[in-house]
């Protein structure tokens, strides 16, 4: 069903919160109150959602392509196997919002506030995460290759199963975090000092010595 902002605040006025299999392709829903709404394999593909009101709202396998949360309040919002790549959530409110078995490569989180945001088992592949805290978090099946990843605060989280591979690392905070479990591969190491203190295998000790042009014997 194709739906437009008219379409969808007379189904709010009605007291509609559930959308199913809906389709809100390219239409302007700024600023709606969309709170406590669940949608369910709905499309919002180049949507608008500018400072729309989506807290404790619920996305369940939904296709957003380059839609834009720009200053939306997301709180407690959940997100589940859902298609978000090349969002944008530049000063979005994620507080305790959570994406799990999500795409979200070349999605733009700039300037978020993010206290208990969580991913898991989702591909992050070029996104723009600087600032990011994922301080004593355990990272599940998290895919940031080529991410910016600049500013990050990384101390003592363990990445399990992640990839870090050419992700951009700089001014990064990574004392006390466990990467045994994620591809560190393609890094730049020109400041070893970024990783001070990070706990990593023999195998990888040994391949960074190696891109380093030494030999362990």
């Amino acid at each position: 069903m194709e739906m437009d902002r008219d379409s969808l605040v007379e189904q709010l006025s009605a007291g509609v919160r559930h959308f199913v299999q809906c389709s809100f392709d390219e239409a302007d829903l700024s600023r709606l109150d969309l709170q406590d709404c669940v949608f369910e394999r709905c499309t919002f593909n180049e949507t608008i959602l500018y400072a729309c009101k989506l807290a404790r709202s619920s996305w369940q396998r939904c296709r957003g392509m380059s839609a834009d949360f720009e200053s939306a309040d997301l709180v407690d919002a959940q997100f589940q196997g859902c298609d978000l790549n090349n969002s944008k959530w530049r000063r979005s409110k994620l507080a305790s919002a959570s994406f799990l078995s999500c795409k979200l490569t070349g999605a733009s989180f700039e300037e978020v506030s993010h206290l208990g945001a969580s991913f898991e088992e989702s591909l992050l592949v070029g996104a723009d995460m600087r600032g990011f805290s994922f301080r004593k978090a355990t990272l599940n099946q998290l895919d940031f290759s080529d991410a910016d990843l600049s500013g990050c605060d990384f101390r003592e989280a363990v990445l399990e199963g992640c990839s870090l591979r050419e992700a951009v690392l700089k001014l990064a905070r990574l004392e006390g975090a466990d990467l045994r479990g994620a591809d560190i591969g393609g890094l730049d190491l020109a400041d070893l000092r970024t990783f001070k203190g990070v706990v990593i295998s023999h195998a990888q000790a040994a391949a960074i010595l190696g891109e380093m042009g030494l030999l362990v014997a």
